[in-house]
């Protein structure tokens, strides 16, 4: 069976992919809404709401299955769950990062007390650039937390290489990385000391609103669980200063029944992904981002980049398609390092991040989701 699609437009769901109606960048997947029904009969039926009831642990076994790993910890959201990594692993002082991403990096950084330290994306996979991360470290740096940036892999061994040698912690925010394998077949979580993901409702993968946490010791893990529930040991003793992060039953049941499709959804992206390529072939200065060799793909976003030879600019490109009904998305702009907040907050590195600053001007992510018809992907 294939699962049911919403759209985030109140127009009526049988009108959603006409020409008249607007694209939006992305629109989430939804199971058979009977199938959802079911689990939220269980949850009626025993009264569990939270605090890691049947359906959470339920949700994480299976997802331990699905990645191939065996210390998650399930997350109200992504952003929590990178504020926790960082207050599990003690950052204090610089964590070197890329300025390319999603607000949340940075946010996560600063709320836990560290100092981000911006350098720059490699130009073909848009990830932050292990040659710069160690130009960047200092005596005051204690961490890395690098992003797998529109689910393309970070070069894991040259930043695990990196870390070791200058004793760093690796933090991954895997937020668009669900279920990449490298060539390996080693899960891109197995690496660094944590990674985050998202369960967000624009992933690939969604619980509404949710997230993921991976360590890789049932220490670790333990410990991260604790955080997620205020530092609770037991009904007498709480061990540190934690958050309340807890993912509800609700939010489970949904990612349990998301579960079962979300290798079709995955498969149907990449159709979308095929088709769009063949329909931009040969036009002169437009050119999709490729993805990394020797990975899986997940086929979380299509972004563009807006050469000089196309015949107009990126954000000319971007309000013709608002105008034409398709919101496109200027993904990531502005940079994270160029918002006003981080002129206090973060460190004032050497780095010129010229090929950030150069892809955040360029860049468009078009729409995708799984049911985008033929006639949308022509428009």
């Amino acid at each position: 069976m294939t699962p049911k699609r919403t759209d985030a437009s109140p127009a009526d769901a049988s009108a959603a992919n006409s020409p008249q109606q607007p694209l939006f960048v992305t629109r989430p997947s939804l199971p058979p809404l009977a199938e959802l029904q079911s689990m939220l009969e269980e949850i009626w039926s025993n009264r569990t709401l939270t605090n890691s009831g049947p359906l959470h642990r339920r949700l994480e076994q299976r997802l331990c299955s699905h990645f191939g790993i065996t210390n998650l910890t399930l997350v109200a959201n992504a952003t929590l769950g990178l504020m926790l990594a960082v207050r599990h692993l003690e950052l204090r002082g610089e964590v070197i990062t890329t300025p390319f991403s999603f607000v949340a990096t940075g946010h996560s950084l600063i709320w836990g007390g560290a100092t981000p330290v911006f350098v720059d994306i490699n130009p073909a996979t848009l990830n932050i650039d292990p040659e710069r991360i160690e130009r960047a470290i200092t005596p005051r740096t204690t961490g890395i937390m690098a992003v797998h940036c529109f689910g393309h892999a970070c070069d894991v061994a040259a930043i695990e290489d990196i870390a070791r040698r200058h004793g760093l912690k690796v933090i991954y925010d895997a937020a668009h990385a669900f279920g990449i394998r490298l060539d390996n077949e080693r899960s891109i979580l197995e690496y660094g000391d944590l990674s985050v993901v998202s369960f967000h409702a624009t992933k690939v993968f969604n619980t509404f609103e949710g997230g993921a946490i991976i360590s890789q010791s049932a220490d670790s893990k333990l410990a991260v669980d604790r955080l997620t529930n205020y530092g609770i040991v037991d009904e007498n003793n709480i061990a540190t200063v934690g958050l309340n992060a807890k993912m509800s039953e609700v939010h489970a049941a949904m990612g349990v029944a998301q579960l079962s499709y979300v290798d079709a959804v995955i498969q149907s992206r990449r159709a979308v992904d095929e088709r769009y390529r063949e329909l931009l072939e040969g036009i002169a200065g437009l050119m999709p981002v490729d993805w990394p060799a020797g990975q899986s793909r997940n086929y979380y976003a299509f972004p563009v980049v807006v050469g000089d030879d196309f015949r107009c600019s990126r954000d000319e490109l971007h309000q013709q398609l608002k105008n034409a009904g398709i919101n496109a998305r200027r993904y990531f702009y502005p940079l994270i390092s160029d918002l006003p907040m981080y002129r206090e907050h973060a460190a004032r590195g050497d780095d010129p991040l010229e090929v950030a600053k150069d892809i955040g001007r360029r860049v468009l992510c078009l729409p995708m989701y799984p049911d985008l018809s033929d006639t949308d992907l022509k428009r």
